[in-house]
C-alpha cells in the first residue's frame, strides 16, 4: 500500500510523492468532497488540475457520481491510473460518495494489490482514518443528504490507524477549529496526526514516514 496524505496538496514534499508514485504521469482526480458546493465545484477542481499540470501530471477527473451502481466498472477504470489524487472538501460528503460508488472497496483492493498509489489531502486524507467522529467540528455532516441522497457515515476506510487533523495554524482555518480538535485529541490521549499545510504522511508497505514540522507537534 502506498499513501501520500497531506493537509494541502503536495505540502512541502512533492519530491516524496514522486518517490512514492513514480515520475509525474496520468492521475485520476477525485473531487467529490466538493459535491455539496455546486456553484464552486468546477472551479475547486480546476484549482487542483492546474498545479498538477504545471508539475507534469496528466490529470483526468473521475466523478464518482457517474459510477453509482457500477462498482466493478469504477474499479477497472481506477486501475488504469498509477496515481489517484483525492482533493479536500467535506469529508462526510466524500465518504458518502465513496460508499455509493463502491470506491471505498475498490480503492482498498487496488491499494492492497499495489496497483496504484493514493494521494489525498484534507478530506482526501481524513477519509482513510478509522472513525470520522470529531470531524463534525470541521465539516458539516448535514451537507451529505442534499449532496448524495444518503445519510452520513461515521466510519472511515480504516487504511490508517489514527485520526488526521489538517490545516494546523493555517489561514484556511481562521477560527482555529483544527487546532482545537488536535488539542482535544492530545488531552484525551488519542494518537493522531496533526498536519500543517506543509506537512505530509508517507506510507509505503509497513513503513510510515512522518514529515511533520515542529509547529504541528
Amino acid at each position: 500500500m502506498r499513501l501520500f496524505l497531506s493537509s494541502y496538496r503536495f505540502g512541502a514534499h512533492h519530491d516524496r510523492l514522486v518517490g512514492l508514485a513514480g515520475p509525474p504521469g496520468r492521475v485520476a482526480v477525485i473531487g467529490n468532497a466538493c459535491d455539496a458546493w455546486p456553484a464552486m465545484r468546477a472551479s475547486a477542481i480546476t484549482s487542483d488540475l492546474v498545479p498538477l499540470r504545471k508539475l507534469g501530471y496528466i490529470p483526468e477527473e473521475i466523478d464518482l457520481r457517474d459510477f453509482v451502481g457500477r462498482a466493478a466498472e469504477l474499479e477497472h477504470r481506477l486501475a488504469e491510473f498509477p496515481l489517484v489524487w483525492v482533493r479536500g472538501g467535506n469529508t462526510f460528503v466524500l465518504r458518502a460518495q465513496f460508499a455509493r460508488s463502491g470506491a471505498d472497496l475498490a480503492l482498498t483492493r487496488l491499494l492492497a494489490e499495489d496497483a496504484l498509489a493514493y494521494a489525498g489531502y484534507s478530506a482526501g486524507a481524513c477519509v482513510l482514518t478509522p472513525d470520522l467522529h470529531g470531524l463534525e467540528t470541521l465539516d458539516d455532516p448535514a451537507e451529505v443528504a442534499p449532496a448524495s441522497g444518503v445519510e452520513p457515515q461515521w466510519d472511515g476506510l480504516g487504511l490508517v490507524d489514527r485520526p488526521i487533523v489538517p490545516h494546523i495554524d493555517s489561514a484556511t482555518d481562521p477560527d482555529g477549529e483544527c487546532n482545537r480538535l488536535a488539542a482535544r485529541y492530545r488531552a484525551e490521549g488519542i494518537a493522531h496526526w496533526a498536519l500543517t499545510d506543509d506537512d505530509a504522511i508517507v506510507i509505503e508497505g509497513s513503513d510510515t514516514e512522518e514529515l511533520i514540522g515542529p509547529a504541528a507537534r
